[in-house]
């Protein structure tokens, strides 16, 4: 489908919803109006009825009273012709009681265990009556006999008297009575008199209240039916059990106050009473005898207590409104039909601008950037023409410079791919928890796996001491750290070892996350070959080099021994002072020998947890006296809490006192020694010891530490070259910084590990 039909169904479309709500807003409005207005009828006539029923009800409610109150007086007299005790009474008294004291019925009730029955009445089928049976009346007795107020909602009360309301009896069906109930402490029953009350209970069939609602039935065509209800009948049904089996009798056609009862629905007991108990009005739909009715139950709060119905055929009050919103509908369509028209116009006229930036879009699609698109037009068409320009001229850039970027991306594909495949070192990647991802073809090589075998897998070429420092070297590498030329030992896929340079490093996605580790190995086994060739050629050097330094050193104490031994040959005396330079001489040659085996076998290390702290106190309290005598004040800045180095102490002992020594040695004249103790760093200790002597020549910077070469008249120069040895065992430096006449700095620095 076209935009332009589109457009065209769109705004038809958006016509035909605006004219469809409006029908809609108007059914619906003009039918809950019509609703309305049919409620407001219906509570017209509801209260017009209303006001009969009540003046009904108030004249039937005193002339039951009045009734009431002579049954009363009908009690009290039968009381004081009858004996205290039922058991001596008979019902032939009760018969001729009736008669004279112008009553229908004289019944007498005595408590029977837990119920109080009738036991005595000048109307035998009332003879063995229960009161348990007639609900509320068997509270009534109770208090009655408990010499009681009746405090119960229902009926007359008066002192030791109650009457119900106007009610059927079993012992006479066709008719309505009155009865009272009256009993004091002089007697053990209640005195019961019953009269006939169908004149007062006809007059709730209102005649005139029937009369109005057929009159307004008669003027108004669409009220189907109108009645009233009493719903006291309802909540509270007068039930008598009868004897004989004979089921309960419910009053339910004595609910109808007027009116007739033809529009009947099921829910009508439940509208009743919800309108009597809530003081609303109720109103339903129902559907009665192919009639769709609106029925409204409208509470009366006068006397009556009434409820009245009112049924209007829904039919007739939504007549009009069908009339109406047909004429309409037939408006709306002809509208509809004109936005049809005008819309298929204007998406016509709109979509032909649209259609030459469309054609220009699809040149641009097959590579024709160079066209442009002319339209004199301001609106919303001239600038996507415009945009559709510009982007046509980027598109054409954009192209050029991707097609060189593609020639050039490709180029370094190739050159990184001839790299990485040509490389003697195995490139390794793994993800984060050890599967291999890819490995080149040195890899291959190197250790044995292909690709293909390798890819996904764990491969078993570490130990697991291995592992766990490949977990920290992993932590450094995520913690923003390097690891390189880290040595290790790898195994092949047979099983062999090899000794390896490893370079780790991160490789992240595009949001900066680490997701896999890069690692490049280089076989070292032929470095550690030639590195242990040029160690052993560096030690034979050196111990040439002792040789002569020792061959000299000890040469110039034998020539002496030498000529004083020709002496003694040609005198066979010998003064004793040259006895003593020739032992002095022996002494000098065995402390040269001592020192050089000291450095040709130094002492097994023992490597110990130490306090650096506590061996400087040491050394410090060991060279106070001396310092005293070189005029030299020695200054300590000691760092406490730092944690203890693992060392051999004794040897770093000897460092440090062959250290402070020299310092002492350059300052003749006395002077300040400086010893610092601090943690560098998360991996160093620094010790750094500063003079102020004569300090050293640059050119001799270069040589300290070499065996036999020292400044000092009674030196060796083994001193600083066996320092020298120890520090180093201990994976650590020694630093000299010094100027002549401004004094040494001496900076030491030992790893923790």
């Amino acid at each position: 489908m076209s935009i332009k039909t589109k457009l065209a169904w769109f705004i038809s479309l958006t016509v035909i919803v605006i004219l469809s709500l409006n029908l809609s807003i108007y059914y619906f409005s003009t039918s809950s109006q019509l609703q309305r207005d049919a409620e407001q009828q219906m509570v017209g006539i509801a209260k017009q009825i209303g006001e009969t029923l009540d003046a009904a009800q108030r004249s039937k409610q005193l002339i039951e009273d009045s009734v009431g109150e002579k049954l009363r007086l009908a009690s009290i007299s039968a009381q004081r012709k009858l004996g205290p005790d039922i058991n001596k009474i008979t019902n032939g008294q009760l018969v001729m009681l009736s008669q004279e004291l112008g009553v229908d019925y004289i019944t007498l009730w005595a408590k029977d265990g837990d119920d109080i029955t009738a036991q005595k009445s000048s109307n035998p089928k009332a003879i063995g009556a229960s009161s348990k049976a007639l609900g509320y009346w068997y509270t009534a007795f109770s208090q009655l006999f408990e010499m009681r107020q009746v405090i119960i909602p229902q009926g007359q009360k008066l002192n030791h008297f109650w009457s119900p309301p106007i009610t059927i009896i079993p012992s006479d069906l066709n008719d309505v009575n009155k009865l009272g109930f009256y009993y004091n402490d002089k007697t053990n029953y209640l005195i019961n008199p019953i009269v006939h009350a169908g004149a007062f209970f006809n007059l709730e069939n209102l005649k005139s209240s029937d009369a109005i609602a057929q009159q307004i039935i008669a003027d108004n065509p669409s009220i189907l039916e109108i009645s009233g209800f009493s719903p006291a009948f309802y909540k509270d049904p007068q039930v008598i059990l009868m004897k004989d089996n004979v089921p309960p009798y419910k009053l339910d056609n004595k609910s109808m106050i007027f009116g007739r009862y033809n529009y009947v629905d099921l829910h009508d007991y439940t509208n009743l009473m919800k309108a009597d108990q809530t003081g609303a009005i109720v109103t339903t739909k129902a559907k009665i005898h192919g009639h769709k009715v609106l029925k409204s139950f409208i509470p009366m709060s006068g006397t009556s207590k009434s409820v009245i119905v009112v049924n209007i055929n829904y039919a007739a009050i939504k007549q009009p409104l069908y009339h109406q919103l047909f004429i309409q509908i037939l408006i709306s369509l002809c509208l509809m039909g004109a936005a049809v028209a005008c819309s298929s116009f204007i998406a016509g006229f709109m979509i032909r601008t649209l259609e030459m930036i469309m054609q220009r879009v699809h040149d641009i699609s097959r590579g024709n950037f160079g066209e442009q698109i002319v339209i004199d037009s301001n609106n919303e068409f001239g600038a996507l023409a415009s945009q559709v320009n510009a982007m046509s001229s980027n598109l054409h850039s954009y192209q050029t410079q991707l097609t060189a970027a593609a020639k050039e991306l490709l180029h370094t594909k190739q050159y990184l791919e001839s790299f990485i495949n040509n490389t003697s070192d195995a490139i390794h990647v793994v993800d984060l928890e050890g599967r291999t991802i890819d490995a080149n073809k040195a890899f291959e090589t190197m250790f044995g796996w292909t690709l293909a075998e390798a890819a996904g897998q764990k491969l078993p070429m570490f130990k697991p001491e291995i592992l766990a420092e490949l977990s920290e070297k992993g932590k450094t590498i995520l913690n923003g750290g390097q690891v390189t030329d880290y040595e290790t030992v790898l195994y092949r896929k047979d099983g062999q070892p090899v000794e390896v340079s490893i370079t780790l490093s991160g490789i992240r996605d595009e949001r900066g996350y680490f997701v896999a580790y890069a690692s490049i190995a280089r076989d070292i086994a032929e470095r550690k070959r030639t590195e242990e060739i040029m160690r052993r050629s560096e030690k034979l050097s050196v111990v040439g080099q002792l040789a002569a330094g020792v061959a000299h050193e000890v040469r110039n104490p034998l020539t002496t021994l030498r000529g004083f031994v020709q002496l003694m040959q040609k005198d066979s005396r010998l003064d004793k002072s040259y006895l003593n330079i020739m032992l002095s001489e022996l002494d000098r040659i065995n402390l040269i020998v001592s020192e050089f085996l000291v450095f040709a076998k130094p002492q097994a290390d023992r490597y110990q947890e130490a306090d650096l702290y506590a061996i400087m106190n040491d050394i410090i309290v060991l060279l106070d006296s001396e310092a005293n005598i070189h005029n030299v004040q020695m200054i300590t800045c000691l760092e406490p809490g730092v944690p203890p180095l693992r060392c051999e102490s004794n040897q770093l002992k000897q460092v440090l006192v062959n250290v402070m020594k020299n310092g002492m040695e350059a300052m003749p004249d006395g002077g300040e020694l400086t010893l610092e103790l601090a943690r560098e760093s998360e991996e160093n200790i620094l010790i750094r010891i500063k003079d102020q002597g004569v300090g050293i020549p640059e050119e001799d910077l270069a040589r300290l530490g070499e065996p036999f070469f020292t400044r000092k008249t009674e030196g060796n120069g083994l001193g600083l070259m066996i320092s020298h040895q120890i520090i180093q065992h201990h994976k650590g430096t020694i630093r000299y910084d010094s100027k002549p006449g401004e004094g040494t700095c001496v900076e030491i620095r030992i790893p923790f590990r």
